[in-house]
């Protein structure tokens, strides 16, 4: 089993090619099936929301172990494709062309189709743990800032503690207006989805809001999808995939408070 050993003696070395401790089950209340991995804290959950690869991703099932240890919580990773797994490698290559058309998936996965049944995880999951964050990847990235929203964070309910988003997608500035919650952004320096203008939109909205806690993590030299595929062949981007997990556990273990909860 291959690891890396990061410069930092703080930081826990990822573990490559490794196999997922975790098991497959399903969501209470929702039928969902997830991935689930879980540490020693009953109090604290993690929700992990793929990316176009899906929830079956190797890797982003061994990101989840890591969360699970590192943060002490369980961390679920469900399922919000419907059951479609597309292939890896033309996605991990950005072979995008040898999927064919992908006009039919984006319309049964878009965001009005799958925003009511990631909502509806979150609450059922927010009904077993007194503390709950969301990390989302790529596709992922617009549903944790739709679950830290202001209309699901306000009057009473707080569906999760905080977010965390790594080049996200789809993305809207209505999105950054309406986030009621501690946000993380995660943003490779090469993005076609989190645009240059969309950076620095999210810099000028949410460094004014006094009320919404803010950290905003740049990877210089990498590209959108890096922070999942770790791909060993890009330069700098399995010390990115790392960095950008131990900024992900930093946050969440600030804002879940998982040692008092």
């Amino acid at each position: 089993m291959a690891t890396t050993t990061p410069p930092c003696c703080l930081r826990i070395p990822f573990t490559w090619d490794g196999t997922p401790t975790g098991t497959v089950a399903t969501i209470p209340g929702t039928g969902h099936p997830t991935y689930v991995t879980a540490h020693t804290n009953p109090r604290a959950a993690v929700l992990l929301i793929h990316d176009l690869v899906g929830w079956t991703f190797p890797n982003l099932r061994l990101l989840a172990d890591h969360y699970a240890r590192e943060i002490d919580a369980t961390v679920y990773v469900p399922d919000f494709f419907g059951g479609v797994v597309l292939p890896f490698a033309p996605i991990l290559e950005n072979r995008f062309a040898d999927l064919g058309d992908l006009t039919a998936f984006w319309q049964a996965n878009n965001r009005h189709a799958r925003e009511p049944e990631i909502v509806a995880v979150a609450r059922a999951l927010r009904a077993t743990y007194p503390k709950l964050g969301a990390v989302g990847f790529c596709y992922g990235g617009w549903a944790v800032f739709r679950l830290g929203a202001r209309e699901f964070n306000d009057g009473g309910e707080r569906l999760v503690d905080a977010v965390s988003a790594a080049h996200p997608t789809f993305l809207t500035k209505g999105d950054i207006d309406g986030v009621g919650v501690p946000v993380q952004l995660l943003a490779p320096e090469r993005d076609a989805a989190y645009t240059d203008e969309l950076k620095l939109y999210t810099f000028s909205v949410l460094l004014g809001r006094k009320d919404v806690s803010f950290d905003y993590q740049h990877m210089a030299g990498v590209e959108h999808g890096c922070l999942s595929r770790g791909d060993e062949r890009e330069e700098g981007e399995r010390d990115a995939m790392v960095r950008g997990k131990d900024a992900a556990v930093s946050w969440m273990r600030h804002w879940l408070h998982v040692q008092g909860a």
